[in-house]
């Protein structure tokens, strides 16, 4: 049995390559089954891992076969399962990218707080300012203490 891609299948298609599509049931998931004209069949895998791509919900799988220009198709219930767990739906990629984005999030908004608090603080009139050219020394003999640590010679 030949595997084909979201896109393979839709080349196929609007190339009129298929001649029958059906919605097979596995357990509590249906997979999608391709006849072509010339006598192959085919199964819709993920283009990533090619696994036959799997819909618990027949809904969601009409929609993108109905996007892809395929009106006609058959559900053959068989071996439909509802009860059955549905495979692969822990999705541990997913759940730490969400975590990142909330991590960063956060971040971003201690980090705003800290800039609003910083320019509060620059226009509150009885703030005590630093002079460039003092804060320039400081810097200055902080980095040449620091070179002289690491390498026994003044930094220049």
């Amino acid at each position: 049995m030949q595997t084909l891609t979201l896109d393979q299948l839709r080349a196929a298609t609007q190339a009129g390559g298929i001649a029958s599509v059906s919605l097979k049931a596995e357990g509590a998931v249906f997979v999608v089954a391709v006849a072509t004209r010339n006598g192959d069949n085919g199964l819709l895998v993920t283009t990533r891992t090619k696994e036959p791509r799997r819909f618990a919900d027949l809904h969601k799988a009409m929609l993108l076969l109905r996007a892809m220009g395929i009106a006609t198709v058959q559900v053959d219930a068989t071996r439909w399962n509802p009860d059955e767990a549905v495979p692969g739906t822990s999705r541990p990629d997913r759940s730490a990218a969400m975590k990142r984005t909330h991590e960063a999030a956060a971040h971003d908004r201690w980090f705003r707080a800290q800039v609003e608090d910083a320019l509060r603080e620059a226009d509150d009139p009885t703030t005590v300012g630093i002079p460039h050219e003092q804060v320039m020394a400081e810097m200055k003999a902080a980095i040449d203490r620091t070179a002289t640590r690491a390498t026994g010679k003044r930094a220049r």
